[in-house]
């Protein structure tokens, strides 16, 4: 036996792990003590790496569905030549529009796979790239490419004084937003941070292992979330807590964010937001007072209603308060892998961010009038491009590493939509639910039988770590990377592919160190010097420090565009932040929020046996006294209907729940009718429609604070 030290990508946190191996097989697997920054900690879903390797339902080989129904093996490289040839006819018959790929939650977990997907796009000609990044989190980017950005980042969890946590459970997502409290031993971050004197503001409609630990926790009402930080604006501004040498230098747009948000009174907001009016204004002092902290969000926010107008005022509160790193101050998150380009202390305009924050450019989506967003089609609206008929109609889905059809909103339509498509192909480690529909099954390597990087989690580490990991077992399977798939299809179909500016050679492609190395090109750490560590490693002598901008750089930043004011304007005026909302507040009788739980990973980990003996099913949430009400005890089972379906869950009492408010978690159910809901858990969204309530931009569907009315089963 030999013990390889490695880090785990189960999730995005990267928790540095030590494997047992013995006779080519993962035996045992534990959170490496030795490692820097995540020190030992382990979630439940990582320890049971060991049956994902040997005894998990993975694929072993590639899968071809047969005309009849079901599947056959069949080896990689003639699935990859016949998929090349289809791809092929679709694309001379249909344009390369016609060809779609969509990255899921595992696919941005391989270094190599999303700029590759990225590149065989550009090479191909098709716009037609969807990721799971539009379906949760585009919101952020989006607010961020009204705003402008700050050069030199926003203050770090360690330098903090108070935080605001926004519908956001770290402690058991492991999600992050820069400045927020890190992925990475979560609880234990906390913990050290309040110690030494931390102030933690939660808002969420569920007392979450987060909110438990706040010193003050805003149970709002669902959906009200930018009522409540336009309310805690005015009150900053109002009282002039705000950093006023910043904003005279750097902010544009004061008076009109003032004036747009006069109306929202501690009075106001605490009936709408169903807080008392005191907690509102405490909250807004102890934040303003700082003098150091940030506020942070998750996609409890974005998957809410506003949700780009909740962080627009999120980033605006920040900016307000001065929460920005000055000249001579060390940057939070420098990043060891990412380039090493100078921070300065100036604002960054909006025309000059990355595709990233980007909305609107280059090729457009055909429906609803949506935009391209984070340099993406909008996840929410592929449904809609597969079953609209004319020039650009998607034919063909390239699926990697998600989940869609359990994943997605309008679980029916969706389904309706892969069934139509000519081809749909999945690389996926299971034959998931989205692959049990394909025409072809790709079965691709395990983590630990590849090499990779921290890359992906760089902005999350408030010190310069990473970490390098050699493959820790072989495979003797008929297995395939899915940057390998893309360059073997690159050379079938005659499609040139670029990384950043240099050419790939498909036909001979590279090693997937040289791929990472080119990858990694002009980084602060070259990555020669993090593979030369057996573990991760933190490199202190990586000090970023943000710079005096030169002359002639940099712009304020604008916190009062006409449409932030006009969604202000409205929101005010309306009882809720939709359209037809009050009507739906007299049909139904609860609000459903999304959350999640710690033994899975959104439709990932189910049939681990130690998460599925905790976690079986998807339980709803309920608070006691909505369950005396409603008739209802734990272990009930209940319909949950909205205005567009019904489903069957299993109910379960939750103290800490606001009452009125369900919670649940997203990418659980079947596809089919019949299943035992108590095994296989309940499809949230098949109570959303996608193309009814969604953001006009981004065509991010409402996934959470979705009105229900419940009833006994």
């Amino acid at each position: 036996m030999h013990t390889t030290k490695s880090f785990c990508r189960i999730c995005q946190t990267f928790c540095a792990i030590e494997v047992d191996v013995e006779d080519g097989r993962v035996t045992a697997v534990r959170g490496d003590r030795s490692d820097p920054m995540t020190q030992g900690f382990l979630c439940i879903k990582g320890s049971q790496i060991p049956y994902q390797m040997n005894e998990g339902s993975r694929l072993q080989a590639s899968q071809r569905r047969l005309p009849g129904g079901g599947f056959e093996p069949v080896s990689t490289a003639r699935a990859i030549e016949e998929i090349a040839t289809r791809l092929a006819r679709i694309r001379t018959v249909h344009g390369p529009r016609a060809i779609a790929t969509y990255c899921g939650t595992y696919g941005w977990f391989n270094s190599a796979s999303v700029p590759i997907m990225r590149a065989w796009h550009d090479g191909l000609g098709s716009p037609s790239y969807y990721s799971s990044l539009t379906i949760d989190r585009p919101a952020r980017f989006v607010a961020a490419g009204r705003m402008g950005m700050w050069g030199g980042g926003v203050h770090s969890f360690q330098s903090a004084d108070v935080l605001i946590a926004a519908g956001i459970n770290p402690l058991v997502s492991c999600g992050t937003a820069s400045g927020g409290i890190p992925p990475y031993r979560a609880a234990a971050n906390l913990a050290e941070a309040k110690r030494r004197g931390l102030k933690l503001i939660c808002v969420d409609p569920l007392r979450t292992e987060t909110a438990k630990r706040a010193d003050i926790h805003l149970q709002i009402a669902p959906g009200e979330d930018a009522t409540l930080f336009a309310g805690m604006l005015r009150l900053i501004l109002e009282e002039r807590l705000h950093d006023v040498a910043f904003c005279a230098e750097w902010v544009a747009g004061l008076d009109e964010l003032h004036a747009a948000v006069s109306d929202f009174t501690p009075d106001y907001v605490a009936r709408r937001c169903g807080v008392p009016a005191d907690q509102v204004v405490a909250a807004a002092r102890l934040f303003a007072r700082g003098p150091r902290g940030c506020a942070t969000t998750g996609v409890g926010t974005e998957m809410s209603p506003g949700a780009r107008l909740t962080e627009f005022l999120v980033l605006a509160l920040n900016v307000v308060c001065g929460r920005v790193n000055r000249v001579g101050e060390r940057v939070g998150d420098p990043g060891a892998l990412g380039p090493a380009v100078p921070r300065y202390a100036a604002g960054i305009p909006p025309e000059h961010l990355p595709p990233l924050c980007s909305f609107g450019r280059g090729a457009q989506p055909r429906v609803r009038g949506l935009s391209s967003v984070c340099g993406e089609m909008p996840a929410g609206a592929l449904a809609d491009e597969i079953l609209t008929p004319g020039e650009g109609q998607v034919r063909a889905l390239i699926c990697v590493g998600g989940n869609p059809l359990m994943a997605f909103p309008d679980q029916l339509k969706t389904k309706r939509a892969f069934e139509q498509l000519d081809l749909l192909v999945c690389l996926d480690p299971f034959l998931s639910a989205t692959a049990q529909l394909a025409h072809f099954s790709i079965a691709p390597k395990l983590p630990l039988e590849r090499e990779d990087m921290t890359a992906l989690n760089d902005y999350a580490y408030e010190r310069p770590y990473a970490h390098y990991t050699p493959a820790v077992v072989p495979t003797d399977l008929d297995v395939i990377e899915e940057w390998e798939f893309f360059l073997a299809l690159a050379a079938r179909m005659d499609v040139p592919m670029h990384i950043r500016g240099t050419p790939i050679d498909s036909a001979r492609p590279p090693s997937k160190y040289e791929l990472l190395q080119q990858l990694t090109a002009g980084s602060r750490v070259p990555l020669d010097r993090v593979r030369a560590h057996d573990g991760g490693a933190v490199f202190d002598d990586v000090d970023v420090v943000v710079k005096a901008p030169p002359p002639g750089f940099g712009t304020r930043l604008r916190v009062a565009p006409a449409e932030i004011v006009a969604m202000l304007r409205a929101l005010r005026c309306d009882e809720f932040p939709e359209a037809g909302a009050a009507q739906e507040a007299r049909q139904y009788s609860h609000r459903l929020i999304c959350s999640r739980l710690r033994e899975v990973l959104n439709s990932v980990c189910h049939d681990f046996p130690r998460s599925r003996a905790r976690r079986p099913t998807n339980p709803a949430f309920m608070s006691p006294g909505d369950m005396v009400a409603l008739g209802v005890r734990a272990g009930d089972r209940i319909v949950l209907s909205s205005d567009h379906g019904a489903i069957h869950a299993i109910a379960e009492e939750e103290e800490g729940l606001r009452a009125g408010v369900i919670a649940m978690a997203h990418s659980w159910g079947a596809t089919e009718p019949g299943a035992d809901v108590r095994q296989v858990g309940a499809s949230v969204n098949r109570l959303v429609a996608d193309d009814r309530h969604y953001d006009p931009v981004t065509g991010m569907p409402r996934q959470s604070s979705i009105p229900v009315n419940i009833r006994k089963a």
